[in-house]
This record gives structure tokens, C-alpha cells and sequence, in this order.
């Protein structure tokens, strides 16, 4: 099939080989123009046939909206916009809203998979309309993993992004469990090797996980993570999640404490945010900030 890809950064760029390794053909808008395969996004619907499948991968807030409301002039009745980016689900919901009264679908998709998904595959969630998701089904069959998991339609408008949302809560909780733990082992005299430890961990534990994985590949690159500030940003996920625990009066001790440590990093050089800032590099990309920028 054919698909139009707005946003062609870490994610985007990748998830474009992906799919266009799977025999489809995507035409990709990125404000620079060096990624991009066309000028503008009126380009980009002009050089698509009906019904039109574009895919949206920006940050999340106002250039998810303006381009959204830049598609809804652009697109006809039966096309569908697709929202990967990490949009809060409320905004999905205002979004369907507003090219529903067009008659254009929408569909939203939490996508994880950080820089490893154009090898490995992207875990996919994704909400809204039978009909709309079937329009986009051979572009998620192309960007999921090999086999039978990976991706799941999870229900109503909204739904995707509010499983991602918990899927990143989640992954908050157990970085900061691994970084905890490292931290005390690290304090000990008796514990000499303390990366050893961590990669003796990744067969035949409870523990092992692909995080616990890219924990030892950060140790391998720095064994001490001596070349880090202990500051780890949050991307917003967290925050949404507790909030929308606080709303449905579900206890998320984990979750909110780790979202807090987050916090409490930015008051000094924690060592536990040594390892979070490790992770969230390892699996995403993200910046870390190094010892020498300070």
C-alpha cells in the first residue's frame, strides 16, 4: 500500500525503512529537507491515491495539532490520519472529533521500539474505528515484530495512546528499581565487580529483561557511569499516568515514586539518575548530559 509519513526524526526515519522493507511505498514530510521526499505536505496528499493512509510522528502538543489541522484541509472524505507520536489520549479523542466532521478517520498508535525498532520490529497499540484500523493493518503488520505478538488493537479512540502511556509508567518503575538496586551494590565494599553482577542477571533470574540487557550494555560503555549527571528528564508519559491514576482512584505506588525521584534528580548529582539517563539513551536515544557540560 501506500503511505504518506509526516516526521522523519529518530523514529520516523526508521519506521520508513521498516516499511518501505516490506514492499510498501512511503513518501515522507519532514520540515528538513534533507530527510525529506517531498516539499511540503500539500506534496505529500497531492502525490497519494484515495483513500490516503498519513501517518503522523511528531512531538506531541501543539505541531501534533497543527499538522493534523493542516491534513483535515488537505484530505478528503475515507482518508485516515494516523497519530504515532506520544499525544496524550484526551487529545485523540478532540482529534477525531475534528476530521470525523470531515469524514476522515483517525486512528492513534503508541509505538514503542525506540532506535532498535527498524531491526527488531515496533511494539504497536492502537485505537479507534474497525474500518480505520483496517485501512492501516499492512503498515502495523510491517512495523510489528516477527510472530504472532507485538501488537494489539486496543480498543476505542484513545485507547493506544493510553496503553502506551501505562506501558511507559511501567517502564519508569522498573528503571528505577534496576538503578536503585545498582546504586547499592555500587556502595558496598564487598561487591567488587558490580557489573558482573548486573550481567550474571540476564539468564535464568526473574529479573532478566530486555532493559536489564541495555543496563549491562551502558555498564560496558562506561563501567561506572563515571562520565554522567545523575539528571534524567521525563518525557510526559509518567506524569499522565499518575494523573489519570489520581482520576480513577487506582494506587500506583511504584509509578509515582519513581516519577518523583525524576524529580529529585534535578536537585543534585544522583547516582540512580546515572543509570536511568544510561537507560533511556540505551533504548531511545534520549540526550544525556555528561559530567563535563557542568
Amino acid at each position: 500500500m501506500e503511505l504518506g509519513l509526516v516526521g522523519l526524526g529518530k523514529m520516523g526515519g526508521n519506521m520508513r525503512e521498516r516499511i518501505r522493507r516490506a514492499g510498501h511505498t512511503v513518501i515522507g514530510y519532514d520540515r528538513n529537507p534533507d530527510l525529506a521526499d517531498v516539499d511540503s505536505l500539500e506534496e505529500l496528499v497531492g502525490r497519494l491515491k484515495g483513500p490516503r493512509v498519513v501517518w503522523v510522528m511528531v512531538p506531541a502538543g501543539a505541531a501534533t495539532q497543527s499538522t493534523i489541522d493542516e491534513l483535515g484541509e488537505l484530505l478528503e472524505p475515507g482518508d485516515v490520519v494516523v497519530d504515532g507520536g506520544n499525544s496524550r489520549w484526551t487529545d485523540d479523542e478532540k482529534h477525531a472529533e475534528e476530521l470525523k466532521a470531515k469524514g476522515i478517520g483517525f486512528v492513534d498508535c503508541g509505538v514503542s521500539g525506540g532506535v532498535w525498532g527498524l531491526k527488531n520490529g515496533y511494539a504497536l497499540m492502537y485505537g479507534g474505528d474497525k474500518e480505520n484500523v483496517a485501512k492501516v493493518q499492512p503498515v502495523f503488520d510491517a512495523l510489528k515484530p516477527e510472530g504472532d505478538f507485538g501488537s494489539v488493537h486496543a480498543g476505542k479512540v484513545g485507547a493506544g495512546h493510553f496503553a502506551k502511556m501505562v506501558h511507559n509508567g511501567i517502564e519508569y518503575a522498573m528503571m528505577q528499581a534496576y538503578a536503585e538496586g545498582w546504586e547499592l551494590l555500587e556502595a558496598v565494599d564487598s561487591v567488587t565487580d558490580v557489573r558482573e553482577v548486573f550481567r550474571s542477571w540476564q539468564e535464568g533470574t526473574v529479573i532478566r529483561s530486555w532493559l536489564l540487557d541495555l543496563a549491562v550494555n551502558a555498564l560496558d560503555d562506561d563501567e561506572h557511569l563515571d562520565k554522567l549527571r545523575g539528571f534524567a528528564q521525563d518525557s510526559g508519559e509518567g506524569r499522565w499516568t499518575v494523573e489519570a491514576a489520581i482520576d480513577n482512584a487506582v494506587p500506583l505506588p511504584a509509578i509515582t515514586a519513581s516519577l518523583f525521584a525524576r524529580f529529585a534528580s534535578r536537585q543534585d548529582d544522583s547516582p540512580q539518575m546515572k543509570m536511568i539517563a544510561a537507560l533511556r539513551n540505551q533504548f531511545g536515544g534520549h540526550a544525556v548530559e555528561s559530567k563535563s557540560e557542568h
